[in-house]
């Protein structure tokens, strides 16, 4: 049995030897953080650090965690200077590790996951910098001209709302759990959502996931890496943007306790409201209708949160065993809040 869940130590070290240059041996590590993608560092015997990146241990959607696919993203936006880990080397072979996995550069930086770590880590004035940075940044990825990135066939350029609809509903609808039952809530929010989608204004990256907690911050609170890339596509900006705002919780939202003690909500930094208007100041694109984008991003993370919950049902942790009991209830709550950010809209 490998001694760390997920990885083949042998074949691995072998091949990360020949591939990137690692000095065996190697010592593997499973970074605290997503619940979907594995991300594993790695250090070798001269003290040089990697990322490590695999799907889940078991439990894996068809057309979800494409390993080719993200390492296809991240090796053409980072020559462009858009703040991504350098890609080192990707393996297809699932002989050497079970499933595909690529290597990257292990950035080193601050991620804050809550209140206390934001307040440890960065002073009043930085903090009021990281919304400006988080927005100014997802207007640099929306800029990249897709197809001069090589990018263009990464996906169909038009009606990326009605496909993520269609997406995260059949995923939601795979991954029921026995004996769990929202009332067909969620299935109606995603009707009106379906019946409201706003025209898409441009074809760019969306990173799909864009949020504070999946980027490495600088020690001026810049962004230095953006990172799980699994869910990326082409389509709507706007649905990033909605997206990094149903994840910035301010100290009075409802939602706040379901997001965690998250770490907006700590002096300092910038109301959504700021980070909207940032985000305004660095792109040309307009965002007068970014409550659907935002109800969208509530509806959609009820639906990620249901995969995630039936993987943990199934077992597919590799050593990451936090509570979900809580689950259900918050899935309930998402859809809810989209439903009523639709009627508000």
């Amino acid at each position: 049995m490998d001694k760390v869940p997920g990885i083949r130590e042998d074949t691995v070290t072998a091949w990360m030897v020949e591939h990137v240059g690692a000095a065996a041996p190697l010592a593997f590590e499973l970074v605290a953080g997503g619940r979907s993608n594995l991300t594993f560092r790695v250090t070798d015997a001269a003290g040089h650090d990697f990322a490590l990146r695999r799907p889940p241990t078991s439990h894996v959607l068809p057309t979800a965690h494409d390993m080719v696919r993200e390492h296809t993203v991240i090796s053409a936006l980072y020559p462009l200077g858009v703040p991504v880990p350098q890609p080192l080397a990707l393996c297809t072979d699932e002989d050497v590790n079970e499933r595909p996995f690529y290597v990257m550069e292990f950035v080193n930086g601050a991620i804050l996951r809550d209140r206390a770590q934001a307040e440890a880590t960065f002073d009043l004035a930085t903090r009021g910098a990281i919304g400006d940075n988080l927005a100014a940044t997802l207007a640099q990825l929306h800029d990249v001209d897709v197809d001069r990135a090589g990018l263009g066939g990464l996906a169909r350029h038009e009606g990326y709302i009605e496909r993520q609809l269609r997406r995260w509903r059949t995923q939601y609808g795979q991954m029921r759990v026995e004996g769990v039952d929202y009332g067909g809530l969620v299935e109606a929010v995603g009707d009106q959502l379906a019946e409201r989608v706003p025209a898409q204004q441009r074809v760019t990256v969306v990173h799909g996931d864009y949020r504070l907690d999946n980027t490495v911050l600088d020690e001026a609170g810049r962004v230095r890496a953006i990172l799980d890339w699994e869910i990326c596509t082409l389509g709507d900006p706007m649905a990033d943007l909605g997206l990094l705002l149903v994840y910035w919780a301010e100290p009075a939202d409802k939602m706040a306790p379901l997001l965690g003690s998250a770490p907006t909500t700590a002096p300092g930094f910038a109301s959504r409201d700021q980070v909207l208007k940032a985000y305004a100041s660095h792109s040309s694109l307009d965002v007068s209708q970014v409550a659907y984008y935002q109800a969208f991003g509530y509806w959609k993370l009820a639906c990620i949160m249901q995969g995630v919950f039936a993987r943990y049902s199934a077992g597919a942790t590799a050593g990451d065993q936090g509570s979900v009991s809580e689950f259900p209830t918050h899935i309930a709550m998402l859809a809810e809040t989209a439903k009523q950010t639709l009627e508000h809209d």
